[in-house]
């Protein structure tokens, strides 16, 4: 299954990056009846993409790549729209998006130098979890989330988790270089 680029975990992560515009349209235009179906959809998408390619037994280099690289295009295309709307403030947005393409260029010396395809970290998931349930409370108009500190409290949880998972991928791409690890 190595060789094979479409099959269904890794078209559910190309449907995510294709979701980005429909989901930043709708949601500017405040059409929230479209927007937060297409959320939702990239969010499932996300949690289904890994489970389905182990339950197929699809898990390709491909698929690899592209799950994470759709996961960084949707975290920064969000983040830069609420930062653009003054939803978000620049330093997280700056972060979460540095971190992205650090972590990006890491995977891409890793897997050129040392022949090394890195998979995400839980970390890494916890921390898009986070952001996920940040843009969540953002964009689902539910009482409650006004009510309360949620956009601070995942904000912040956000923002720690995020810088948690990067010190890990930094161990993780150094050990590689080093030779101290060589399985991703």
């Amino acid at each position: 299954m190595e060789g094979r680029i479409f099959n269904l975990p890794n078209s559910l992560s190309f449907l995510r990056i294709l979701l980005i515009p429909w989901f930043l349209y709708y949601y500017h235009h405040g059409q929230l009846a479209y927007a937060i179906p297409i959320m939702i959809i990239a969010i499932v998408s996300d949690w289904f993409d890994g489970r389905v390619a182990r339950w197929t037994n699809e898990v390709s280099e491909m698929g690899k790549i592209i799950d994470p690289l759709a996961d960084k295009l949707c975290l920064a295309s969000v983040a830069i729209y609420f930062l653009w709307v003054g939803e978000l403030p620049l330093w997280f947005v700056l972060f979460a998006v540095l971190r992205d393409i650090l972590i990006f260029l890491g995977a891409v010396y890793v897997k050129y130098r040392h022949s090394v395809v890195t998979t995400s970290l839980w970390p890494g998931k916890w921390a898009v979890g986070f952001v996920s349930m940040l843009f969540i409370v953002m964009v689902v108009p539910f009482p409650l989330f006004s009510q309360y500190p949620l956009k601070e409290l995942f904000l912040y949880l956000s923002t720690l988790s995020l810088v948690y998972s990067f010190s890990q991928y930094c161990m993780r791409f150094y050990k590689i270089h080093k030779g101290l690890e060589f399985k991703a």
